[in-house]
């Protein structure tokens, strides 16, 4: 086998706690994450010939040496000391710098991807080591279970079976910097992390997660965020809360025909990013 067709998901966070800035710049956080089935589509292929190719042709997504996947593809056949090469089409459904990560996505399913095709036959926390010196969310991807992660996002734990949810995602399409956020966030040395609960029974259980300090700073420069989730509660979101750093914000419904009905209401008039999928 030299081709493998590979689905890479967004994830949304339930729970976004920044607890301090570390010595090294970097911020000790504490996530709930939960992957979607709203996925990029990865056709990852081995080459006779050294060099690897990288084919989106999604605006502001780099083709080369700069896009998160080629850089996992180079780790992985560094290793091998093979000598062969990588050609990767990647197909972007999920929105780009949306809080969302579909980058670091992309890179967990190369990573595993290559692994297979390589015969590597390297560890899921072998490949989580690697993934992190590519990006903070992807040894999330390659857990692949709802996970609360801490440190920088490296440190995960599975999390206690969760009910099955419909989610609305909704991107304004705003341009919001991580770095920036991250910058203007401010911190108090009295962060009370609230107790995670020890089981879910219903999307209700886990709306109630629902905190993202990240929150204040996205909002403050784009109110358009907070107007689109008092629009989703208005049509019958659970609860409903920005992802990530954003813009994109989500929408927890107990039915597909709820979440369906709020994405045609939010969708009407806009050129909005908007679509419905179903966690894992």
């Amino acid at each position: 086998m030299s081709t493998l067709n590979l689905k890479a998901p967004a994830k949304v966070n339930y729970l976004l706690d920044v607890i301090r800035r570390r010595p090294d710049g970097y911020h000790e956080l504490r996530m709930i994450m939960q992957r979607v089935n709203l996925c990029d589509d990865i056709t990852l292929t081995l080459t006779e010939s050294p060099g690897i190719t990288v084919t989106c042709g999604k605006k502001g997504v780099p083709d080369g040496p700069g896009n998160i996947a080629w850089k996992a593809a180079r780790v992985m056949l560094d290793l091998s000391g093979c000598g062969r090469g990588a050609s990767i089409d990647i197909t972007k459904n999920i929105p780009v710098a949306a809080g969302l990560g579909g980058g670091s996505s992309d890179a967990a399913s190369v990573l595993t991807g290559m692994n297979q095709l390589l015969e590597l036959n390297l560890s899921d926390q072998r490949l989580m080591e690697i993934g992190v010196t590519l990006g903070a969310d992807v040894p999330f991807f390659i857990f692949a279970r709802t996970a609360l992660a801490e440190g920088i996002g490296e440190e995960l734990r599975a999390m206690p079976e969760m009910p099955k949810a419909w989610i609305l995602l909704v991107n304004p399409g705003v341009h919001v910097s991580t770095a920036w956020v991250y910058q203007n966030l401010r911190l108090t040395n009295e962060k009370v992390l609230a107790k995670v609960p020890e089981f879910f029974r219903t999307v209700e259980d886990v709306a109630a997660l629902f905190s993202n300090d990240l929150e204040s700073v996205t909002i403050s420069a784009f109110p358009v965020i907070d107007e689109i989730k008092g629009r989703m509660l208005q049509l019958g979101a659970v609860g409903s809360m920005m992802s990530g750093s954003g813009p994109t914000v989500f929408g927890v419904f107990r039915t597909r025909a709820e979440a369906e009905n709020a994405c045609s209401e939010i969708a009407r008039g806009t050129e909005w990013f908007t679509a419905v999928a179903e966690t894992f």
